[in-house]
């Protein structure tokens, strides 16, 4: 049953938060900072690359973001770190009489390297879904970030019919505007079937990544044998990827498997996938 709006404000919410730190001590990464608020944890820091690189799986116990929840997530990693940020499944946004929230603030220092790589968003038909996003690199900083929405449930037979999605992104190198992103999708929206919109596919998903590759493996990345409709734009000093998908499942191969071409290319190491995509 969907409340009404007058009744939003008294809908029981989650308001949560997580401060993130890491640094650089001899030849590894070590996390500085773990202060969290509310129902936002990360699990112990693994290192399965080595000591260079800190890996930490997000975890938000509810297992899902209601009207009216705020999640407030920022990482700093310091000159020289290197850390890796993930999550151990699907991140669900329920329908809701009123918008729920996240908001993302990542900074990267000179010759820091950040991977954001969560698993998929799956926005529910009658969720209002709205994520904010700030990616601050100074210096040399590299980042690989992603992000996966998944659109309704068509597996269960639902369709993105009401309610919205709503996210901004931007990125700035030294305080200058790099990358700079808005969306919003409404329930029902004609671009949701549109072929200049998602054309019928409910997932849709982008990759971006500082620095620059040549022709040939430019070409490479295009030839993958992949599931959905995707490509990538060399621009300058960032490389950036798009799909459209029928499966989140289909978009994270095509994305992974874009990573593992990319990553020693980009940052110098070979991809090692994180145990938790696994399960």
């Amino acid at each position: 049953m969907t409340l009404p709006a007058s009744n939003a404000l008294y809908t029981p919410s989650w308001h949560a938060e997580l401060e993130l730190g890491y640094a650089r001590f001899g030849n590894g990464t070590r996390p500085t900072l773990r202060r969290h608020k509310g129902p936002l944890r990360v699990q112990k820091h693994l290192y399965a690359e080595g000591p260079e690189v800190c890996q930490h799986i997000i975890v938000h116990p509810p297992g899902g973001i209601a009207g009216g929840d705020r999640l407030n997530i920022s990482a700093r990693v310091e000159a020289g770190a290197w850390a890796q940020l993930t999550s151990p499944g699907a991140a669900k946004w329920y329908r809701a009489a009123g918008p729920a929230f996240q908001q993302l603030d990542l900074k990267v220092a000179a010759g820091a390297t950040l991977e954001w790589l969560p698993q998929e968003t799956i926005v529910f038909s009658a969720a209002r879904a709205e994520l904010t996003t700030h990616i601050d690199l100074q210096g040399d900083a590299r980042l690989f970030y992603w992000d996966i929405v998944a659109l309704g449930r068509p597996a269960s037979g639902e369709h993105f019919e009401q309610g919205h999605f709503q996210s901004h992104l931007d990125i700035r190198r030294d305080g200058q505007l790099i990358w700079h992103e808005r969306q919003r999708i409404n329930g029902s929206d004609g671009l949701l079937d549109s072929p200049i919109g998602l054309d019928g596919r409910p997932v849709f998903s982008t990759l971006l990544v500082t620095g620059e590759i040549d022709a040939a493996l430019l070409e490479q990345c295009r030839s993958l044998p992949n599931r959905v409709r995707g490509d990538l734009s060399q621009l300058p000093g960032l490389l950036a990827a798009r799909c459209l998908a029928d499966e989140a499942l289909h978009a994270r191969d095509w994305l992974i498997a874009l990573w593992q071409l990319l990553r020693p290319a980009l940052l110098g190491r070979e991809a090692m996938p994180p145990r938790i995509w696994n399960t």
